[in-house]
């Protein structure tokens, strides 16, 4: 299990040393929420902190936006450092081309969905996605209660990507703890994004570890 704590939920009077901390941990990728207050309900942090974490570390830099039009961004989000560029299904009229050019860059490109998205949208681009992230919460803020119905979404999907011959990677985020994290596991995710679990844990490197060896 690939586990990729969110930056969402970090310290950011105290990014250098969250950022140390991943580094020493089991934590293989970072996780960056890129919100526009259009998208989703919230505004967050853009290029300037994108890339100030590149400078810190590296590990992958797994950048998902939550925002319209992501497309006016994908080649500033390569030069900031992104490592994977993922985006919403919602969020993207021409969604296959924005992967073309994800992909032409050298990212690996990911497509997210929403809770109320069905896994059947995958059907024409599981065969060109690298990462899907399927939302376990509505977007927008951390902290949020694990939405139960995801367990048999993830299958979905995992059934779909085998029946596409896609060797993409499932992406969990949303309300996941020591308790589910088992459960999503077996219902096929490869990673897991952890934010709240892992930042306001007594001890994040050892939470990191806990779930990494699910």
């Amino acid at each position: 299990m690939l586990i990729a704590p969110s930056i969402l939920s970090a310290d950011m009077t105290n990014l250098k040393s969250e950022v140390d901390m991943l580094n020493a941990s089991a934590a293989e990728w970072i996780h960056f929420d890129i919100m526009d207050g259009v998208f989703v309900p919230n505004l967050s942090f853009g290029f300037p902190i994108l890339e100030a974490v590149r400078r810190c570390t590296h590990k992958p830099l797994d950048v998902h936006l939550m925002m319209v039009q992501p497309e006016r961004y994908v080649e500033q989000f390569k030069a900031s450092g992104a490592t994977n560029l993922t985006v919403q299904y919602e969020a993207c009229t021409h969604l296959h081309r924005v992967l073309e050019r994800i992909k032409k860059l050298g990212m690996n490109a990911g497509v997210a969905i929403n809770p109320h998205t069905p896994a059947s949208t995958l059907e024409e681009v599981a065969a060109m996605t690298d990462i899907v992230l399927v939302m376990s919460v509505n977007p927008g803020f951390g902290g949020q209660a694990f939405i139960e119905n995801s367990y048999s979404k993830v299958s979905r999907v995992r059934e779909l990507l085998q029946r596409k011959n896609s060797s993409a990677l499932i992406e969990v985020d949303g309300g996941v703890t020591l308790d589910n994290a088992p459960k999503i596991k077996a219902a096929g995710a490869d990673v897991l994004v952890a934010g709240s679990l892992v930042f306001t844990a007594s001890c994040p490197p050892e939470t990191i570890a806990l779930l990494a060896k699910i």
